[in-house]
């Protein structure tokens, strides 16, 4: 390995390619600022070394001759290089240099001049920049040969291309998570360069730029054997953002498809499979960088796909990387392992850590599953159907995280699919991709929805289950369902069992585990406003009485929202009242006045900025808006409200009965929401109104 070369010499007759293996551009704010801070921070005397750039030569007789690189190779001695490691580090250079490009071009001084006549330094001009960092345009053809980009079937290279690099034309551009980090590192630099020239000018930014081309060093390292780059590629790091799973995995099985003889994939064969590969890969990451504002996690969706393609594991952690990469996606799985099983001395075998319940399913996991035993061998059609899995899989996913993003569903449908994650669906979401990717009937869907809603409702709001209750159960029902050996009567016949526990012979519900909760909750003294299942049952309210009223007050993602702005819960009778809501609560205790407070038919659900607002006042202020002398509403009130704030306003007084007879109500929404039934003695005994005797009302 050579000393270390400057950026301004790596570039120099060389062209860069991000090979189909990589994944895309991964680095976020953390990662640009400690970029910035390393270059502003660089004293101009002194330099900076970056790392090892490992690179592949891709040789000429392989660049095709209508390859866009061609004629720099052939007509002037370019080399062109596929990039092993370092990708990183190159694409925020590339990224960075543009947008210094851009800064420069727009300054006052420069506005309207060509860009040959616009200098950076005393000899660089802004057309020398771009000819030597970011493109050489063909003399006759009159196109674009990028010095750095990816290969031309990546969504990132048009969006590099167009959106970064300013070429004209483009049409629609697929955006994904990575084209995403592009377009926020371009935003990025061009700030901090905007500043740093606030503050220092254009000498400033000349001497920057010196800094970056001139002072930061890689050395350069080339991989010569092809088998060799999909190893190297996994052992090797980029600063401060490790690989995910998904992208080691999609490595992984490109460099599987090079093992296979001849016999099981010919050349054709085995560029169809690496295309394939690239294929699902592009659409898995198109689906989880949808919401560009909330992309999607990588492993997530690998260790839910896992869960429904291959035998679930009770094991947490990252049992399903150790199984995709170290068990059955692996070079022994393709060639016969020669090994002899040879007994050493000497040596005291460590035990597991985990429990033997537990390392018996992952040993299930890991070696009984079927046509997927981790000692069966891969086969280019096991490859094919794995991954026509995986990208059919994440379209589901997504659809399962944002109904209302997706195009096609119906409205119940998209209802169905909220309230799941709303109420918080857990470990049910692989289920539920299963079913989104299964089952052709809406109606039936929906009714399945519905009932896992229910269920968790019912298990984890009211009750007290643990957080993994019924989940090795129903991961396994995934994957059953996904392989055609369960149908959804077999999955709403588990989901009535695992129910069971929760009524009484005669179909009551036990409200025995959901008092308990309260009851810790009102010797805490927040009372039903500390129920974790609160805002839930608030919001569905709301949705109950907007479905009879034609405009929706309240949509969820106000509860998501900034403090001020968010939806929030009013206590009507407030925990700190004062001497104007003596009158209606005159025959009650002190210690009863709390339980009123916390009682669930005082809670409304209402805007951050009207609770606020209305504080302490009397009821028959906190219904109407309040008027200033010029006529002009400051405050809204309950009368102009959601729709649980206008049904409140319509009591002419806020009092003890009040309160008794909108929880009752509340309560009986509750049962007919969630299709289960409280005897009355279990009705007045959850609404904490006379959970002990109120001394006033006994004297």
């Amino acid at each position: 390995m050579e000393k270390p070369i400057s950026l301004e010499r790596l570039f120099k007759e060389k062209i860069f390619r991000i090979p189909d293996y990589q994944r895309g551009y991964a680095w976020q704010k953390e990662q640009l600022k400690a970029f910035w801070e390393d270059l502003v921070n660089l004293q101009p005397e002194r330099s900076h070394y970056t790392g090892v750039l490992t690179l592949t030569e891709v040789r000429s007789e392989r660049i095709a001759q209508d390859s866009r690189e061609f004629w720099l190779v052939e007509d002037h001695s370019y080399r062109l290089y596929n990039v092993v490691d370092g990708q990183q580090r190159l694409t925020t250079f590339v990224v960075f240099v543009q947008a210094f490009a851009d800064f420069f071009q727009k300054l006052p001084e420069n506005v309207g001049r060509p860009a040959d006549k616009i200098y950076i330094t005393d000899s660089l001009s802004l057309a020398d920049l771009q000819d030597r960092y970011l493109f050489k345009t063909n003399p006759l053809g009159g196109f674009r040969t990028y010095k750095f980009g990816y290969t031309d079937d990546n969504p990132s290279q048009k969006f590099l291309q167009h959106q970064i690099l300013g070429e004209r034309g483009g049409g629609g551009i697929e955006e994904t998570f990575y084209t995403l980090n592009l377009g926020n590192a371009q935003t990025y630099f061009l700030g901090q360069i905007e500043e740093f020239y606030r503050q220092r000018k254009t000498v400033g930014l000349t001497e920057l730029f010196k800094k970056l081309t001139k002072r930061l060093l890689f050395n350069e390292y080339a991989i010569e054997d092809e088998f060799d780059v999909f190893v190297a590629f996994e052992t090797m790091n980029n600063r401060g953002k490790k690989l995910s799973d998904l992208e080691l995995l999609k490595n992984r099985l490109i460099y599987l498809t090079t093992l296979y003889s001849d016999e099981q994939l010919d050349v054709g064969g085995r560029r169809a499979l690496r295309d394939k590969i690239n294929d699902a890969w592009k659409e898995v990451y198109h689906q989880l960088g949808r919401n560009k504002s909330k992309p999607l996690n990588d492993d997530d969706f690998l260790r839910a796909h896992w869960i429904t393609y291959f035998k679930y594991s009770r094991n947490t952690g990252r049992d399903y990387a150790l199984f995709l990469l170290d068990s059955y996606f692996t070079s022994k799985n393709v060639h016969e392992l020669i090994e002899k099983d040879v007994e050493l001395d000497g040596i005291e075998e460590q035990s597991s850590d985990i429990e033997p319940e537990e390392q018996d399913e992952l040993l299930v996991a890991l070696t009984e599953d079927g046509s997927f035993k981790a000692t069966s061998k891969v086969t280019p059609d096991a490859i094919r159907e794995y991954i026509f899995s995986l990208g059919e899989s994440a379209v589901h996913w997504f659809d399962s995280f944002y109904p209302n993003l997706v195009s096609g569903r119906s409205a119940a449908e998209k209802q169905a699919l909220d309230r799941l994650n709303r109420v918080g669906i857990g470990y049910f979401r692989p289920l539920v991709m299963v079913i989104l990717k299964r089952e052709p009937s809406v109606d039936e869907r929906v009714a399945m929805f519905n009932l896992i809603e229910r269920f968790l409702f019912l298990v984890f709001r009211l009750g007290t289950a643990r957080a993994n209750y019924g989940s090795s159960e129903f991961y396994n029902a995934a994957r059953a369902l996904d392989r055609g050996d369960f149908t959804l009567k077999d999955i709403k016949l588990k989901l009535e069992q695992r129910l069971a526990y929760t009524f009484h012979k005669d179909g009551a519900l036990r409200i025995d585990e959901f008092y308990n909760v309260l009851f810790k909750k009102f010797a805490s003294g927040s009372g039903y406003y500390g129920w974790s299942g609160l805002r839930y049952v608030l919001f569905e309210y709301e949705e109950e009485l907007y479905s009879k009223a034609r405009q929706r007050k309240v949509e969820w993602a106000d509860f998501l929202k900034s403090e001020r702005d968010r939806v929030s819960i009013e206590h009507i009778y407030p925990q700190t009242a004062e001497d104007v809501w003596e009158a209606p609560f005159s025959e009650i205790s002190a210690v009863g006045r709390k339980r009123y407070v916390g009682s669930l038919g005082n809670l409304l659900l209402l805007s951050m900025s009207i609770n606020s607002s209305l504080q302490n006042d009397a009821f028959v202020d906190k219904k109407s808006p309040k008027i200033d002398g010029n006529g002009k509403k400051t405050r809204n009130g309950y009368a102009d409200g959601s729709h649980s704030e206008i049904e409140v306003a319509q009591n002419a007084v806020w009092g003890p009965e009040e309160i008794r007879q909108r929880g009752l109500r509340l309560l009986n929404f509750m049962e007919k929401r969630w299709n289960f039934r409280l005897i009355d003695e279990d009705r007045e005994k959850l609404l904490f109104l006379y959970a002990e005797a109120d001394p006033k009302k006994t004297a």
